[in-house]
């Protein structure tokens, strides 16, 4: 579970992050990363029906949740992050997600200027 610090709940800020945050994806997920001006990392999470039925999307969304909790020591502070599934996460198991979070945060980080 993510600590509550760290997640993003208000749909302003999952829109500003979309909308002005650089993108980067993968053939499971898409980032996207945005230096905001507030202190600290936050991230969100978009799972939708296209990825499948609830089970499957909770399970999604426990994965990257996990997933993401590894790699937030390589976040930098001030950045805010949106991970958005897409439907072949439903059928990718936890190595291929890890590799396709890791790469395109790095590359959505990096295009975002918050190295």
């Amino acid at each position: 579970m993510l600590p509550p610090a760290v997640r993003m709940r208000s749909s302003a800020d999952f829109a500003q992050t979309i909308r002005r945050g650089a993108r980067a994806g993968r053939t499971t997920l898409v980032v996207h990363g945005r230096v905001s001006e507030r202190p600290g990392v936050r991230v969100g999470f978009v799972v939708s029906k296209a990825v499948g039925g609830a089970v499957v999307r909770n399970v999604v969304r426990r994965r990257l949740r996990g997933l993401v909790m590894e790699q937030l020591d390589t976040v930098p502070s001030g950045t805010d992050v949106v991970v958005r599934a897409l439907p072949a996460a439903a059928t990718a198991d936890y190595a291929t997600l890890g590799a396709d979070l890791r790469s395109a945060l790095s590359q959505s980080l990096r295009r975002a200027g918050a190295s």
